[in-house]
């Protein structure tokens, strides 16, 4: 039964919501514009403010719902655990030529079930530095190692671990953007600013 639920929390993790909501709602592949990813910040610059906050939200709930499992099957396993085969999931879906996301909104829906206080945490972290950087890569990078401060001040070592590997996941797969930074390419979100800002 074990392996049945990791089975299902990777199934779940799979789901293209990107792929979904762009192909049934307008007609486009979100791998064919924008960065070619599938998660939630390349559908808010391919598709709209609507299609990101629906993406986003479902790629938060696939993590919520897989962590969920071990509960929902009354097993001993870990919810961390199964959360992690979600976010490998969501990273290299099956449904979609294992081409996915970078693992953020996963892993922050895997968090949300373990441990919500943290999760509100690090999402006000996470909007703080978008708001100072406007680079939603940075601030991803930035609310994992918030992360992991977190799970290092409570000191639970199943938190510290699961934490420290979906921060590892969120950097890596954040690797060209990190240098698209450093060389002033990555393009910076238009929606949050000053009003100075919107009209430039």
């Amino acid at each position: 039964m074990n392996i049945v639920v990791i089975l299902i929390a990777y199934l779940l993790g799979s789901i293209p919501s990107g792929l979904i909501i762009g192909k049934l709602f307008y007609g486009k592949d979100i791998r064919e514009h924008g960065s070619g990813n599938l998660g939630g910040t390349n559908t808010f610059r391919t598709l709209g403010i609507k299609a990101g906050l629906t993406v986003t939200i479902a790629d938060i709930l696939k993590g919520t719902l897989a962590a969920s499992l071990p509960f929902l099957f009354d097993l001993e396993m870990h919810a961390l655990l199964v959360g992690i085969f979600a976010v490998v999931g969501h990273m290299y879906p099956i449904f979609a030529n294992f081409r996915g996301g970078k693992a953020v909104a996963t892993s922050g829906g895997v968090l949300l079930f373990y441990a919500p206080l943290m999760f509100l945490i690090v999402l006000v972290i996470f909007f703080l530095c978008l708001y100072i950087t406007k680079y939603v890569s940075l601030s991803s990078m930035l609310a994992a190692i918030a992360a992991i401060i977190y799970s290092l001040i409570v000191w639970d070592i199943w938190l510290i671990i699961v934490v420290a590997i979906l921060a590892f996941f969120v950097i890596y797969r954040h690797r060209a953007n990190f240098k698209r930074i450093m060389n002033k390419t990555e393009p910076k979100i238009k929606w949050m600013g000053s009003k100075q800002q919107k009209r430039l």
